[in-house]
């Protein structure tokens, strides 16, 4: 590559811009630039070419037409090793250009603003950035495209140690990261128009575009010989709404999923909650007044299964939960803050991550992917609100108050257990969970067997209808009074009736939750 002398400047993220060109200018590179970036740069008193004087052209249309002309694409694109190049560039007074700064207009932000205008969201689709991005970028041997302002400190500090020349490899680094950009920026459009098309019927579109970045590699995947990535997707807040990780190891593959389980299902909770996971399954849920109270019961659930477990709250933490976490080997620790006291006694257990993250709630645009071999199956999140007023009751006797507190409690947990799916509570915690059977019946057993607390006067949840009575005769022989199921099965009535004979009330929510 050539000595970098000519710069072309036009962005509309502004972060860091004085200061990159203030750079520049220093090191003698002569600076274009379009619209609000050149009265940006010349209020910063940095001197400044508008290309509209390279062009010999104004800007027109509103601004839609300024840098698509042969004087700026042609110096960007002419190949620097060809001489007919560099020979037309002189027949024609075109100047190159080496160093192309762009980024793009907000799209996806105006797309997603409440109230936002098909028109102006069309607006903010950019055609000349996109333009000299990829011609920048095609032509990466002799020129360097830079999107991100958060390359500029790099690219400077190159351009200062190879005397105005930036190295190969972080010209085609800067060159991928380029072509990475405008592909997302037009999956993001090409994403946007189809959901305003009307065209397709379908709940979902035609084509799926997701844009995706990788943020670190864990050491390996759910098993040592698996190798693993973490993606993020654009525009939504980052992994876990956006966390810091305040100490500890690198999160693992299985922590994350683990991490991931966990917020979703505290984050169910109005008031104070903690749930221990593992496996993607949860081995205790609490709630109380105090979050130290609320991991007290969710521990009590299956003290030997939350070694090694996650643990979501969503309150902050403090002081004394940090203490009563002392004598527990646990993997990572997710609340939505940390007091002073939490952060130096979790300091002491140097293994553990504790990661700081806003409490989970569901966006309506979220979308559970999974892989299979040669494709992908979609849904929306299991994450409706339930509304027990709207539950029915089948049998003779209708739960108690206190009975329809902890129903209530066992369904939210219920649909975060692996189907089929049982979970024993009282008001205030789990008390046997069954997870994972392949018979709704083994599941009452383990459930039963799972319980570190006396069954008796508890209530149960199952994710799916019992599609025979033995369950329910299972669940009531361990002395269970009342049960929350989605009702359906062509054997409700005897299902019902023998609920009646035990004396078991029982609610019908009419939607099911299985979880796999």
């Amino acid at each position: 590559m050539q000595t970098t002398s000519r710069a072309l400047l036009s962005v509309y993220d502004k972060r860091g811009l004085a200061e990159l060109a203030q750079g520049l200018h220093g090191l003698g590179i002569e600076l274009l630039s379009t619209g609000g970036t050149f009265k940006v740069l010349e209020k910063a008193g940095v001197p400044v070419v508008p290309v509209s004087e390279v062009t010999q052209f104004p800007e027109i249309l509103d601004g839609r037409v300024k840098t698509l002309h042969p004087r700026i694409h042609g110096g960007i694109l002419a190949d620097r090793g060809r001489g007919s190049h560099l020979g037309e560039l002189r027949e024609h007074s075109i100047l190159p250009i080496d160093l192309v700064v762009v980024n793009l207009y907000p799209f996806r932000q105006t797309a997603a603003a409440e109230g936002a205008t098909f028109e102006q969201v069309v607006e903010m689709i950019d055609i000349g950035g996109p333009a000299m991005v990829r011609a920048a970028a095609k032509n990466h041997q002799g020129v360097v495209v830079v999107v991100d302002p958060n390359d500029y400190p790099q690219v400077l500090a190159a351009l200062e140690e190879g005397e105005r020349v930036v190295p190969e490899g972080l010209r085609r680094r800067l060159a991928i990261k380029a072509f990475r950009h405008t592909q997302a920026y037009d999956a993001a459009i090409a994403s946007w128009l189809e959901s305003q098309s009307g065209d397709n019927g379908d709940f979902y579109p035609r084509h799926l575009l997701v844009d995706l970045q990788k943020e670190f590699e864990p050491r390996y995947g759910e098993n040592p010989h698996q190798r693993a990535a973490l993606y993020s997707t654009q525009g939504e807040g980052g992994v876990f709404g956006g966390f810091e990780q305040l100490q500890g190891k690198e999160l693992s593959y299985n922590n994350l999923l683990d991490a991931d389980a966990a917020r979703k299902l505290v984050g169910q909770f109005e008031e104070p909650a903690v749930a221990i996971v593992k496996h993607n399954n949860p081995c205790g849920v609490g709630r109380g007044s105090k979050v130290v109270t609320a991991y007290e019961r969710a521990l009590a659930c299956d003290p030997v299964s939350a070694f090694g477990s996650i643990v979501a709250l969503n309150r902050p933490a403090d002081g004394e939960l940090a203490e009563a976490m002392a004598s527990l080997f646990v993997e990572v620790v997710i609340a939505p803050g940390f007091d002073k006291a939490a952060v130096q006694n979790f300091a002491a257990k140097t293994n553990l991550r504790v990661l700081e993250c806003p409490v989970y709630e569901a966006a309506a645009s979220d979308v559970d992917l999974r892989a299979i071999q040669g494709g992908f199956v979609a849904q929306t999140l299991d994450t409706q609100d339930d509304d027990p007023t709207a539950w029915t009751c089948p049998t003779k006797r209708v739960p108690s108050d206190a009975e329809q507190e902890a129903l209530e409690m066992a369904w939210k947990v219920v649909r975060h257990v692996k189907s089929n799916a049982i979970v024993i509570t009282n008001r205030m915690q789990t008390v046997g969970i069954g997870a994972g059977q392949m018979s709704r019946v083994d599941s009452c057993r383990l459930a039963i067997a799972k319980a570190q607390i006396d069954t008796t006067g508890c209530v149960a949840a199952s994710d799916a209808f019992f599609p025979f009575a033995d369950g329910l005769e299972t669940l009531a022989d361990a002395g269970v009074t009342a049960i929350v199921q989605p009702g359906g099965s062509k054997r409700d009535e005897e299902v019902v009736a023998a609920a009646n004979r035990r004396k078991v009330a029982m609610l019908f929510t009419g939607t099911r939750h299985f979880r796999h």
